[in-house]
């Protein structure tokens, strides 16, 4: 024990021990002064933790105490821009930060002086430090890459779309850091919802300040943007070249007089249902945009004349595209429009309930319109056979024009406009009640051998009855014919337009019942400058006939052929297009008689490269049909199988499977 206690070894010893406290050591030890613990020498005791009593812990030191003015002025020297966006996913705050520096407010490394600390070193160090530095960045004119990167990333060349919960503060705040140095923010389009509820005018800030080379805006129902954000686009996105404003009440005249004011390049404007939007934003409008082009304004109730009247006045020299929609404008409107409109090349107006029929009298009148080439009248009750006429008189290059649901125009005002406008291409006429046949022929007669493109759609007042034409009247500019949804047309319409249009590329004929193989024949037969789109989708009393009079007489030029619910069509059609069509590329047979047999003929054929085939709702195709499907497959780009009862899922997944190319509808 001696060995163990060595009593007089005392730098051995602690005396006390580890039990300072005398109430305390005597539940373990009896009291005497001779008592002591050993403990090995040149060792510490083990304290797993320190027991504190009182007084608060210390705090470790973090960047997070610094205020935001300190952090900010930290951020703006950061050296590039992938080290903005490393500290931008630090914490929210850093990002918000980070997203509030403005392009301008980053220092570079010619407004940035760095004092260097004196080092005392040895003087072989000073020696060397003392020695001439290499060339810096910017001697002799070279700039830094990090400069050149600064000088040359915003350009705008990125694209970003936010859409309902996405669109918030936070996520603009990342897109304006993050986009910053890889090309810039070029397009940027928000589509609220009703559950977007985290964007603010904040967000619009931080890309206001991060974002200078933003050119395309598209605001879309978001009821909580102002004019507060969109002053900040206009102060600091002054590249702005299109804005689409969409269901925005917040917004003013004066966010879009502050767009009109700061962005010069403006070139398109689109307002929609913008109920504080009025007559003072179109007149800023205007006024201070040299380069404005295009501008849709659609279903704002505190736009009117004087909107309107001020922004052709002062910009219908540059104006070249307009759309008005639900307004409340008057004929005043219109005659401003046809005097000063001189660069207006379309025009498309719709919804003017207040408008009549002397305003489209004296917009054609106004001989301003001398460059118009489009023209689109829908749901004007105004249009009338005087004012389609004057129009058709003051649009001397006219080429394109739609007329739908307006119910007083009849057949002497729209022949009369046809021979006004001698250069018409391309005419549409869509829930015009009052056409019939004999003014459709009329059209063709008095079109002065220009007309292209003839569409007639859902106009009830056409009927089927021959009667006598002028034998010499011939049509053989038209390429393209399309009737739709026209329940009174029928064999002798489709007889007249056989003997006056033999120049027809392009039939339309979908929807119209009452047509038989005896009106579509003489159509296929006459033409003589080869088919090369037929759509006869709806037409369900056509047989094979017609589908082998057009692949025998046209298979050479057949690009396209729809037969969708032409439930007389069988196999024989598909054989009659496997020898004869060598260039068809697209073949809609959905609710056909078409069988298994029809699929093998057509995958037989060598020449012919599908590249979409629809089978939708033919009942007669089964598994069988697999193999021949997946030899089709091989120039397949759409496969549309839906409703086929007969094709099973395995045989689906197969397809899947093994057309990996094409897109399958099953």
């Amino acid at each position: 024990m001696s060995e163990v206690f060595d009593f007089k070894a005392v730098g051995k010893f602690c005396p006390g021990g580890f039990l300072t406290n005398p109430k305390v050591s005597s539940l373990f030890l009896p009291l005497g002064n001779h008592v002591d613990v050993y403990f090995l020498p040149r060792k510490r005791s083990r304290i797993s933790a320190p027991f504190v009593v009182s007084g608060e812990p210390e705090q470790q030191p973090s960047i997070d105490v610094l205020p935001d003015e300190c952090l900010f002025e930290v951020f703006r020297r950061l050296p590039g821009g992938q080290e903005r966006s490393a500290c931008a996913c630090v914490s929210k705050r850093w990002l918000m930060l980070m997203s509030s520096i403005a392009r301008d407010e980053i220092c570079n490394s010619k407004t940035t002086q760095f004092v260097e600390p004196e080092i005392r070193s040895s003087p072989a160090v000073a020696h060397d430090s003392a020695k001439p530095k290499e060339k810096s960045n910017d001697m002799n004119g070279i700039k830094s890459e990090d400069e050149e990167c600064q000088e040359n990333d915003s350009h705008g060349y990125l694209s970003r779309c936010l859409e309902g919960k996405k669109a918030t503060d936070v996520r603009l705040a990342a897109i304006a850091v993050g986009t910053a140095s890889r090309g810039g923010l070029g397009k940027l389009s928000i589509r609220g919802s009703a559950s977007t509820r985290g964007l603010t005018n904040l967000g619009l800030k931080a890309i206001s300040r991060g974002c200078p080379s933003l050119k395309v805006l598209s605001l879309w129902n978001l009821s909580s943007i102002g004019d507060e954000g969109l002053c900040e686009i206009a102060s600091g996105s002054r590249f702005l070249e299109k804005l689409d404003l969409c269901h925005c009440p917040a917004i003013t005249d004066k966010g879009l007089i502050a767009i009109a004011l700061n962005c010069p390049n403006l070139i398109s404007v689109t307002v929609e249902s913008c109920s504080n939007i009025g007559n003072e934003s179109l007149k800023a409008l205007g006024r201070y945009c040299p380069n404005l082009r295009c501008v849709t304004v659609k279903n704002c109730p505190l736009v009117g004349d004087q909107g309107i009247a001020g922004l052709f006045s002062s910009a219908g020299h540059i104006l070249e595209k307009a759309k008005l929609q639900a307004l409340n404008i008057s004929d005043v409107s219109l005659a401003v429009i046809g005097h000063y409109g001189s660069a207006m090349t379309d025009l498309a107006l719709v919804g003017l309930q207040n408008v009549n029929e002397r305003g489209f009298w004296v917009m054609g009148k106004g001989q301003g319109l001398q460059k118009l080439k489009s023209l689109s009248l829908t749901a004007c009750p105004g249009v009338s056979d005087l004012g389609l006429e004057a129009v058709g008189k003051g649009c001397p290059d006219l080429k394109l024009f739609a007329l739908r649901k307006c119910p007083h125009v009849s057949d002497p005002g729209l022949v009369s406009f046809t021979k006004a406008a001698g250069s018409l291409e391309s005419l549409k006429l869509e829930e015009c009640h009052r056409i019939s046949q004999c003014g459709v022929f009329g059209i063709l007669s008095s079109c002065g051998g220009k007309l292209k493109a003839l569409a007639i759609e859902n106009c009830l007042g056409i009927r089927d009855s021959e009667f006598a034409f002028p034998a010499t009247s011939f049509c053989h500019s038209l390429r393209s014919l399309s009737i739709r949804n026209c329940p009174g047309f029928g064999d002798a319409c489709l007889g007249m337009f056989a003997r006056f249009c033999p120049k027809l590329t392009q039939l339309d004929f979908s929807g119209l019942q009452g047509i038989t193989d005896a009106g579509i024949l003489p159509l296929v037969q006459n033409s003589d400058a080869g088919l090369v789109k037929v759509n006869l989708s709806g037409s369900a009393k056509l047989t094979d006939n017609v589908v082998m009079a057009i692949s025998e007489l046209h298979g050479e030029t057949l690009e396209v052929l729809h037969l969708d619910g032409c439930q007389y069509i069988t196999d024989l059609s598909m054989l009659a297009i496997a020898r004869n069509c060598s260039v068809l590329s697209e073949l809609d047979v959905s609710q056909c008689g078409i069988t298994d047999s029809g699929v093998a003929v057509l995958a037989s054929a060598e020449q012919l490269s599908l590249q979409i085939f629809s089978l939708a709702g033919c009942s007669l195709v089964s598994d069988k049909s697999l193999p021949f499907l997946v030899l089709l497959g091989k120039t397949l780009v759409g496969l549309n199988i839906q409703h086929c009862r007969g094709i099973s899922c395995g045989t689906v997944d197969l397809l899947v499977d093994q057309l990996w190319r094409c897109d399958i509808l099953s």
